[in-house]
């Protein structure tokens, strides 16, 4: 991996994690308002989470980049950024919007981007792969959470 090309993605990751909290607001009224599982991690718990997975999504998206052709690299580079923007978007429809349901189509969307991240991923270097591993767990469980937000507050 070379340091500029870890030095362009984690610019890209930083700006999508700034983005989407700047679009996040769990102390709104309008979140604590909601119905929320009993097991729904503390607030707490999320930027725990996400630091060390946005810079796994950095560091993986570097190792692929640097170690396809150049026709690979151009269709990674397309569904990373893709895959970047909708992880932006989950953020900014369910907190910014007030639209869970939309959201939880959104983040579906982004299960799949990720399994093609994956997919891709793999195909240039396990450890990439590896490194995209945990996000896109950590992406089906808020799929999980997200639908069920939506199913609890559905008479709302």
């Amino acid at each position: 991996m070379r340091v500029p090309t870890l030095v362009k993605t984690a610019a890209a990751v930083t700006a999508t994690a700034a983005a989407g909290a700047t679009a996040t607001d769990a102390s709104s009224r309008w979140y604590q308002r909601l119905r929320k599982p009993t097991w729904q991690p503390p607030p707490v718990a999320f930027p725990l989470v996400w630091t060390p997975l946005y810079a796994l999504i950095a560091v993986a998206g570097a190792r692929v980049l640097d170690r396809t052709s150049e026709t690979d690299r151009a269709a990674f580079t397309r569904a990373y950024g893709l895959n970047l923007a909708l992880n932006f978007g989950w953020s900014a429809l369910f907190f910014k919007a007030h639209r869970p349901t939309i959201a939880l189509a959104e983040i579906a969307a982004l299960n799949a981007s990720n399994l093609v991240l994956l997919r891709r991923a793999s195909q240039a270097d396990r450890v990439a792969a590896a490194a995209l591993a945990p996000y896109a767990a950590w992406t089906l469980f808020a799929t999980v959470l997200n639908g069920t937000i939506v199913r609890l507050n559905s008479n709302r």
